[in-house]
């Protein structure tokens, strides 16, 4: 199977040796966004700016794949603590709404990257290319 890397300066440079994206067929694999401001490299504080932060990043690797939120299949959500759910949960909300939202998974994890409240991946499909 054919594979195509994404990158973008719109999000985050990869904190490990993994890539923001890949495209297999027609579905764009994202890798987690933790909320990394790509132009500081500052993380905000709390788990409102967080989440706005990290669905930034994931729009801008979507973008750069082809894709976009309407096209989100699938994510997960991987926060520190699950009593910042209801919170991310508004946020989230906000932007996939509730009639055309992927399915998604979300677990509380012990530790982030770069002690990230909340990281996101996404499955997406891209059409034909």
């Amino acid at each position: 199977m054919q594979k195509e890397i994404i990158h973008t300066a719109q999000a985050p440079e990869p904190v490990g040796p993994y890539s923001q994206a890949v495209i297999a067929g027609n579905t764009l694999y994202c890798s987690g966004q933790i909320p990394i401001d790509p132009a500081t490299g500052a993380i905000p504080d709390g788990i409102d700016a967080q989440t706005r932060q990290v669905l930034k990043n994931l729009e801008a690797v979507l973008k750069a794949g082809g894709a976009d939120f309407e096209s989100v299949v699938k994510t997960t959500v991987f926060l520190k603590d699950m009593n910042d759910f209801p919170a991310m949960n508004a946020i989230y909300a906000e932007i996939f709404g509730e009639t055309a939202a992927p399915a998604r998974s979300t677990v509380q994890v012990a530790r982030l990257p770069k002690d990230a409240l909340v990281e996101i991946d996404a499955i997406a499909g891209t059409g034909p290319r």
